[in-house]
């Protein structure tokens, strides 16, 4: 059976590789395209002929698709995510920037409307892996800190692989705080902070998605690292994701939970 899919943020560079992708998978079928920049010719972003172009939320009929991809905004995707599952449309996101009481108030949605669907901070596999090698590290080394390298068009900080990175660590390791006594002479200087664990992030132009997590312990350190060197190496996860998603009965957050 084909499965109709709608891109959301179809105009972008992450949008983009998502339509391409879709466009080479068998029993996928791109209907759709949503951007409140595009204009009305599919052709000229690679969408089918016959592919219908949306401008927003409203314009958007029942029953429009079967997958929603979503590569937008922070400040579109919660709303984008809601209006999918309260339309049964499974989402597969790759948008970042939601805090934690919004993912979990779409996954209490997602429940009640039996919809399944994805929520993943890293579609690449070196950043899953990154963030399961981190997390088990975190039993062993209760001292860290991350540093997160994007582009500089990145409209959030820190990104949302580092942050779950964070909450793995935190909820892995005991309770800490580095150097609680420090003063800092520059405001900011050592960085965010998550339960203890600081985060750093760098937006330059050049770079794509990289991230970095040091744990230090007496007389020895541990970096893992990871490097996204072009957004093509996040496809093979939304493929994974497109073909898995009906199989959830709820939203899901993390692409190492349907591996």
């Amino acid at each position: 059976m084909t499965k109709k899919v709608l891109v959301a943020g179809f105009t972008g560079a992450m949008g983009q590789k998502a339509v391409n992708l879709v466009n080479n998978l068998d029993n996928f079928e791109l209907v759709a395209g949503m951007s409140p920049t595009a204009t009305d010719d599919p052709e000229k972003y690679h969408l089918p002929a016959g592919a219908k172009i949306y401008k927003n939320l409203a314009e958007i009929p029942d029953q429009a698709a079967d997958i929603w991809i979503d590569f937008t905004t922070p400040k579109a995707v919660y709303g984008n995510v809601k209006f999918a599952l309260e339309h049964h449309i499974s989402p597969v996101v790759g948008t970042t920037g939601m805090n934690d009481e919004q993912e979990a108030e779409l996954i209490k949605i997602s429940q009640k409307e039996k919809v399944g669907g994805l929520i993943a901070p890293n579609f690449g596999m070196s950043a899953v892996l990154l963030m399961k090698f981190a997390k088990e590290a975190a039993k062993y080394f209760p001292d860290a800190e991350i540093i997160e390298m994007h582009h500089a068009d990145k409209k959030d900080a820190p990104s949302g692989t580092a942050l779950a990175t964070a909450k793995m660590i935190a909820k892995n390791g005991p309770e800490h705080e580095t150097a609680p006594d420090e003063v800092e002479t520059l405001k900011n200087v050592r960085g965010g902070d998550y339960q203890g664990i600081k985060i750093h992030s760098v937006r330059l132009p050049g770079y794509i998605a990289h991230e970095q997590v040091l744990f230090g312990g007496p007389g020895e350190a541990l970096t893992i690292r990871q490097d996204s060197f072009d957004r093509e190496s996040f496809m093979g996860g939304v493929k994974v994701a497109l073909e898995k998603v009906d199989q959830l009965d709820e939203l899901v957050v993390g692409l190492e939970n349907i591996l």
